[in-house]
């Protein structure tokens, strides 16, 4: 049974488990490295069966505070404050400082931050990432595939891919450290000025793969963010494929109101 709320619908019995579950974990009643109790516990407690609370804590999972280990149980998760995501961490001043967008914002919000590479060197594009390029399906790129911490936790992957006739003479960009600024930084040394970036954000669930790559727990949620980098002379010259752990990252966008 559940409790009926406006509009007469019934509020299912484990939906209501997992809210007050996941309410004591924010208000740090269930502190980081606490075990959730066991299933046998939670039935005893609200007197319900054993159905309900496995579908109780499927939602309490899938909201990312917790980690679930075989044979151990529930544990919930010591996870970093959310950093800032903003419209501004592409700004030029940023590369001029040696910046690059992902070092700048953990600076700003007082986290070290740490970038591990997984993958330099070609391969040919696939559909999506060559429509945006605007080469034929299979031209070949240059693919750089990154993991991003923060405080030595897995927040992020990165994969970009820029086209192969941009890249060939700018040695820097097949090495881990492009230098000062990062990728973008180099390519405007190279004469690739920015006019704009275009990102499309969408959130789904982790897949198995993902959330043990972002050490988070099984359909734990995520944010797929891909960005075109868009020369003055209106070329995309990189694409970045991005996913991002969701409850680390907050998102703040400024709109002109005006022309």
């Amino acid at each position: 049974m559940g409790t009926t709320v406006g509009g007469g619908r019934a509020v299912p019995r484990y939906v209501q488990i997992a809210d007050e579950i996941i309410q004591q974990i924010r208000a740090g009643v269930l502190k980081p490295g606490d075990m959730v109790p066991s299933e046998s516990e939670l039935v005893e407690r609200y007197g319900v069966s054993g159905g309900t609370i496995r579908k109780a804590m499927a939602e309490v999972r899938a909201s990312g505070l917790v980690d679930t280990r075989h044979g151990k149980g529930s544990i919930v998760k010591d996870r970093p404050p959310v950093r800032l995501r903003s419209s501004d961490r592409f700004r030029a001043s940023h590369r001029r400082a040696g910046k690059a967008a992902y070092l700048a914002e953990s600076a700003q919000s007082g986290a070290t931050a740490k970038v591990s590479v997984l993958y330099i060197g070609p391969m040919e594009a696939p559909e999506e990432i060559a429509d945006r390029l605007n080469v034929p399906v299979g031209t070949q790129v240059l693919a750089r595939r990154r993991l991003y911490f923060r405080n030595g936790v897995p927040v992020e992957t990165a994969n970009s891919y820029l086209p192969w006739d941009v890249v060939k003479d700018i040695p820097e960009l097949f090495a881990e450290n492009p230098g000062p600024g990062g990728i973008y930084a180099r390519l405007e040394d190279d004469g690739h000025v920015f006019a704009e970036f275009i990102e499309t954000l969408t959130a789904r669930p982790a897949s198995k793969a993902e959330a043990s790559e972002l050490a988070l727990s099984p359909g734990a949620p995520v944010v797929h963010l891909i960005r075109n980098a868009v020369t003055e002379a209106g070329r995309v010259v990189e694409v970045c494929d991005t996913l991002m752990a969701a409850d680390q990252f907050v998102f703040e966008y400024r709109i002109p109101a005006t022309d």
